[in-house]
């Protein structure tokens, strides 16, 4: 059965080099093995290999294998292996296949039986989805996430380290030999869990094999625009949002030394003089459907932490569809920057009412700070005012400086 089994692997492999480049390109990446069935029950990943049982793989169709594979890849090019930090790992690798999952079906693939679905979930990455994993949740991927898991024997390696990432996959990066030949037929062992220096090292590894993945996919026209957008987000900068934010609300501060002739003449010299005035923040929330009420909390605290070193006033305004109706809310530099008792929302998304409301108070902010998803209608003129727009999830902005939260 196991050259049966290979030419099934080699032709799924086949049709989404053709059909899906950028899946298949991925695919390439990882070398296929074997598994013994006593601790590979279907397929796995531990970003350095693809392990299966072969009386699973017999078990699918074409497309399945196909979406098996594809599955696999995904966590790999998705860095699900370094992104759990604190998270509890079964509600992570819950959040993880919740993610992939979407994107493959939307994609017209055919998932494998038990793969894990919800439509809600489009979208969305592991982290969005984590919090809404119940912690008593007993769904269980089909796959085996194998980079976190603890090893089944006691007894260290001889020399001490958990393995490395094979060194023939490494060099793939430039020849593309390793990692893309056939499946072995030996039955591989379960692997080590990755060491904190792996993920690091393979977290690179795979960043670099997504953007060259997605590079031959768009250049034979096979990139389709929700993997695009996916890839764009994964390949921009993951900037630290809080070390920026404060960045720009220091630099919208207008502590400095003038050293303006004084209006009453005292000799010839000139001394500087400190020239202090508060500065004036506007922050929008956006009060939509999407985004939850601890990312508002989250986002507001953050900001209080920061508003009393550049000694800010905060005019605080909601807005979906439009601006809530107590708004605006006004907290003074020496006043705790808090969340209104009642915050009104869950509609859709319009940004132009808040630009509106600011230009009607006919007064220019030193910088306006939009918390977002970035899904709705913009202004078409961008206002004479620097703005900030801090983005839970990959949505693009027209203008001002766009800010990830991670």
């Amino acid at each position: 059965m196991s050259d049966e089994i290979e030419t099934k692997l080699s032709a799924a492999r086949t049709r989404l080099i053709l059909d899906r480049p950028f899946l298949g390109a991925l695919v390439l990446r990882m070398p296929m093995k074997a598994a013994d069935p006593k601790w590979c029950k279907t397929i796995g990943t531990d970003a350095r290999a693809f392990y299966y049982n072969p009386a699973y793989i017999d078990s699918l169709t074409l497309e399945q294998t196909q979406f098996a594979l594809a599955h696999e890849a995904m966590h790999c090019a998705l860095s699900h292996f370094a992104r759990r930090e604190h998270r509890n790992e079964q509600r992570w690798d819950v959040a993880c296949d919740l993610a992939i999952n979407p994107i493959l079906i939307r994609e017209g693939m055919t998932a494998v039986p038990g793969a894990l679905y919800n439509i809600g979930y489009e979208g969305m990455m592991a982290e969005e989805i984590y919090p809404l994993v119940k912690e008593n949740n007993e769904e269980q991927p089909h796959d085996q996430h194998l980079y976190g898991k603890e090893p089944n024997t006691t007894q260290p390696p001889e020399d001490g380290r958990s393995s490395q990432p094979d060194e023939r996959d490494q060099d793939s990066e430039e020849g593309g030999g390793g990692g893309s030949g056939g499946s072995e037929q030996t039955d591989a062992g379960e692997p080590e869990p990755l060491s904190e220096a792996e993920k690091d090292q393979l977290s690179i590894q795979w960043r670099q094999r997504l953007a060259g993945a997605a590079q031959q996919a768009m250049q034979a026209g096979k990139l389709g625009g929700s993997l695009r957008r996916l890839v764009d987000h994964l390949l921009q900068p993951q900037l630290p949002w809080r070390m920026m934010l404060a960045r720009y609300m220091n630099a919208a501060s207008r502590d400095d030394y003038s050293y303006m002739r004084p209006s009453r003449r005292e000799g010839e010299a000139i001394f500087p003089s400190l020239r202090s005035a508060q500065t004036d923040i506007i922050v929008v929330l956006d009060t939509s459907g999407s985004i939850r009420m601890q990312e508002l909390r989250e986002f507001v605290s953050e900001i209080d932490a920061i508003k009393g070193q550049v000694r800010a006033r905060i005019t605080l305004l909601a807005c979906d569809a439009q601006l809530s109706p107590d708004a605006p809310w006004v907290f003074e530099p020496w006043e705790e920057f808090t969340l209104p008792d009642e915050l009104r929302g869950g509609g859709g998304t319009r940004f132009t009412p808040a630009f509106e409301w600011v230009e009607q108070q006919d007064c220019v902010p030193d910088l306006l700070v939009y918390f977002t998803d970035a899904e709705g209608e913009f202004p078409e003129q961008e206002p004479r005012f620097p703005v900030i727009w801090l983005v839970k999830g990959r949505e693009q902005v027209p203008w001002g400086q766009r800010i990830q939260l991670n």
